[in-house]
């Protein structure tokens, strides 16, 4: 039985049982570009492969829906006339990372092989999906992968205290035009628009 994959809105970001996974998704062919993370656990470096088997195994293992953070792009946007548009949360003054071009649509490929194996998984454990997107440092300190899943763990430990680190579909529109869609849409899976995780607060001020 494959799970089925849905994505979460703000309301859901409670750490309940605690059954979250966190990754920083890299795309590289050698390096451990992923940083991982499962519930309390301790965050970790791996490559990409070693990530879709851990998660994956997690998926399968788990007696409980999976809340699954990618800091990748999750979902696109597109203007009324179907052309590629930055939503708005992938700007910040005079610097941007638009989900369709550099880092930004490479590491949403990324995501695009993770889901895929998810979805193909024999185990009916629902996965709830949520997006992280760390993009712009604050602070003096400069943060790693390990340190950017921490990160938005400590948003989901604490949502009421970081309310406005969490940012829900009707936030990503810059004009009503905009046209939202599942990232995934074009490979066959509509996961639908997930709730964004974009935390406000700089490396050294997580735990």
């Amino acid at each position: 039985m494959k799970p089925k994959i849905n994505a979460g809105d703000r309301s859901q970001i409670q750490w309940a049982d605690g059954n979250w996974v966190f990754i920083d998704i890299g795309f590289s062919s050698k390096g451990r570009t992923c940083g991982l993370l499962f519930g309390n656990g301790s965050p970790t470096n791996v490559q990409f492969a070693d990530a879709r088997g851990m998660i994956t195994d997690r998926v399968k293992e788990s007696k409980s829906i999976v809340n699954l953070v990618i800091e990748a792009p999750l979902s696109v946007c597109f203007d009324s006339s179907g052309n590629p548009k930055g939503r708005r949360i992938e700007k910040e003054g005079d610097k941007y990372r638009y989900w369709y071009t550099g880092p930004g649509c490479a590491v949403m490929v990324a995501a695009m092989y993770l889901i895929r194996d998810i979805h193909e998984a024999k185990t009916g454990v629902p996965v709830r999906l949520f997006e992280g997107f760390i993009s712009y440092k604050h602070g003096t300190v400069m943060s790693d992968h390990k340190t950017d899943v921490s990160v938005l763990r400590e948003v989901v430990r604490d949502p009421i205290k970081f309310s406005d680190s969490i940012y829900d579909v009707d936030a990503l529109k810059s004009d009503p035009s905009d046209l939202l869609s599942s990232a995934f849409c074009v490979a066959g899976l509509d996961c639908g628009i997930p709730a964004v995780i974009k935390p406000n607060l700089s490396p050294h001020e997580s735990v």
